[in-house]
């Protein structure tokens, strides 16, 4: 297997794909971070405040150019959703291998930004199968942790469904991880 950080591997499954976010993305993804009913579910722990709440496409391509400068130096990566039938692109997943001084050393973070119109079980499902897949071996994890609010049903409900549970703990300072229960 590659290194994901010398080349970026695309995902297909039945309904979307995933492929490494490009500045071309910029203007539809923009649609994902100006959407404030799907701004609440997005993961901003521990990103020096930003809350991915986006309202210029300036704004947007800044982000992007930061989500670059971080695959190229090995930080994380940020990939494009893409629905197959249509090619809209409806957000973005980001995943990295953490490395801190706790007990959530060498598990990998995974974050999923999605309009709030595609924040639906079935297309959770299918980032998650992918992730499940490919992301323990690409990043070189045993454990898997997202964050899912209470209020986000259909992340929850996907989440159960493919065997993440609740960490019932906080994880650094934050509340409302899952974790999965093995590598894949």
């Amino acid at each position: 297997m590659k290194d994901i950080y010398e080349e970026c591997p695309i995902y297909t499954k039945d309904l979307i794909t995933l492929r490494q976010t490009t500045m071309e993305d910029a203007e539809e993804l923009l649609k994902c971070y100006s959407d404030e009913k799907a701004v609440p579910f997005f993961n901003s722990d521990n990103c020096h405040g930003d809350n991915f709440n986006y309202k210029t496409l300036e704004r947007m391509k800044k982000a992007i150019d930061f989500w670059n400068f971080s695959y190229e130096n090995k930080y994380f990566v940020r990939w494009t959703v893409i629905l197959n039938n249509t090619k809209e692109k409806i957000g973005t997943i980001e995943m990295f291998h953490r490395i801190a001084d706790d007990e959530f050393n060498h598990y990998g973070i995974l974050r999923i930004d999605l309009q709030s119109d595609y924040e639906r079980q079935q297309i959770i499902g299918e980032i998650l199968e992918i992730v499940n897949e490919y992301f323990f071996k690409a990043f070189d994890v045993k454990v898997i942790l997202i964050k899912a609010i209470p209020e986000n049903i259909e992340r929850i409900a996907a989440l159960s469904k493919m065997g993440y549970e609740s960490v019932n703990r906080k994880v650094m300072t934050y509340d409302d991880y899952f974790v999965s229960l093995e590598s894949r």
